[in-house]
């Protein structure tokens, strides 16, 4: 079991949820930034049952752990993904958010194929991305709807623009202004982006790292970002605001993009936890506070914010 998930066991004690598991990831010696990243999508739990209801339905034994504490060596994921991409290969300092991004896409990219290979269709475009969704293609000139994965339905929102006359004072050089086709002329204008449709789970990416041209070098970024354990979004299609409650938050400690560490928050059954690793901990709420980062330019502390997770809230969980 290990000291550490001992500790874990007995903080936790007769509140230790039923049916969980907490295990911390080996570390091979720089993918701190991988363990980081899947504990985050582990304690998502709609994508976590809709991957075993995947690998389910594709008759692939899992399995069962019945400890309910302890660390596990994703050894052969980390092969695949070194395998599969070349930039995660060697022993360099990865960035995480890149790595969610490739694995999200990739993820698209095999239930694609798996889905064109049952209905014998042709590949006619690559992969988009999770965020951008497929690219629509023709077959014998018809069109083809996108496939929306359940990587899609997860993670995937929809935006709409917009672009409307003002009667504003406020003068624009005609380069600038707008052709309205009611009004048949370049107008003043105001354009908004609104979501027309909200993600189920939103990630949202913190830019920590910065190219400074004086410097020749990226330089990380420690300004103060308080981000909210419960977030609404109010600028969107829908009459109502969609709510977020925060359950995840990967953090890079150290004072520069191409060195440091990561690690990862996350929420549980209402507990927050604290995984480094192969060490896993509980915290109190209010630790999140700590990697805010700070609102001087130099500060003693490293550690920041950097992903950030949240679930949209049912009516039932309002």
């Amino acid at each position: 079991m290990g000291v550490a998930g001992s500790k874990l066991e007995k903080a936790l004690g007769d509140q230790f949820p039923e049916g969980e598991r907490y295990f911390g990831l080996e570390n091979f010696g720089n993918t701190c930034y991988c363990n980081s990243v899947l504990q985050a999508l582990y304690f998502c739990v709609p994508f976590r049952e809709q991957l075993l209801e995947y690998y389910s339905n594709n008759k692939t034994k899992i399995s069962s752990q019945k400890k309910k504490t302890g660390v596990i060596a994703p050894k052969r994921f980390v092969h695949r993904v070194r395998r599969e991409n070349e930039n995660f290969r060697g022993y360099m300092h990865q960035d995480a958010h890149e790595f969610l991004n490739f694995l999200l896409n990739e993820l698209v990219d095999i239930l694609e194929k798996e889905s064109q290979k049952v209905t014998n269709v042709p590949q006619t475009s690559s992969v988009e991305g999770a965020v951008n969704g497929p690219s629509n293609g023709q077959i014998n000139g018809v069109k083809k709807e996108p496939l929306v994965t359940w990587v899609h339905k997860n993670f995937q929102g929809i935006l709409t623009n917009e672009t409307r006359c003002l009667s504003s004072t406020e003068t624009l050089n005609a380069e600038d202004k707008f052709f309205c086709d009611k009004c048949r002329s370049l107008q003043e204008a105001q354009k908004r982006m609104k979501i027309k449709k909200p993600p189920h789970i939103l990630v949202i990416h913190l830019k920590r790292f910065k190219y400074m041209e004086q410097l020749n070098r990226h330089k990380k970024l420690s300004y103060r970002v308080v981000f909210p354990l419960e977030l609404k979004l109010s600028n969107t299609v829908e009459d109502a605001d969609s709510e977020y409650s925060l359950f995840a938050v990967v953090v890079h400690v150290g004072s520069g993009p191409n060195h440091g560490h990561y690690v990862s928050l996350v929420k549980s059954h209402n507990h927050w936890l604290y995984f480094d690793d192969e060490n896993v901990e509980m915290v109190d709420e209010s630790a999140i506070q700590t990697f805010f980062g700070s609102a001087q330019e130099y500060s003693s502390s490293n550690d920041h914010g950097y992903i950030l997770f949240y679930e949209r809230l049912t009516s039932d969980d309002n």
